[in-house]
């Protein structure tokens, strides 16, 4: 079963911050930061250590392991939701995970050649 979610706004900013400080593109960051969320949600639930998924525009689609296939379609269930409401809730979580926050906390880096970095 293919799951198919839009990212949210947030996700998107966290994934264009993410990758303006890696020098990506915003596709391509979108892409990287759906696989790190997908493979946190799958490592939680299954263990697993790879994902199978596309991403296409705002829209991710992932082939969810059995694991978690069940665990996305028992929490639907309980709460009346499809299970891509589920996962995309679970992806939405991620967003901000790996990001370099530097909220005026902690010392600020002295290399990076970038204004306000």
């Amino acid at each position: 079963m293919t799951l198919s979610i839009t990212v949210s706004e947030r996700f998107q900013t966290a994934a264009a911050d993410w990758g303006d400080n890696r020098l990506m593109d915003d596709e391509e960051a979108l892409e990287v930061k759906a696989e790190q969320a997908l493979l946190e949600i799958e490592h939680l639930v299954a263990d697993a250590t790879d994902v199978e998924f596309t991403v296409e525009g705002e829209t991710i689609h992932h082939e969810p392991s059995p694991e978690l296939e069940t665990f996305l379609e028992r929490q639907a269930e309980r709460h009346g939701v499809d299970p891509e409401d589920v996962l995309e809730m679970h992806v939405n979580l991620f967003a901000r995970a790996f990001l370099d926050d530097r909220s005026g906390e902690g010392a600020q880096s002295s290399d990076d050649p970038r204004p306000g970095r």
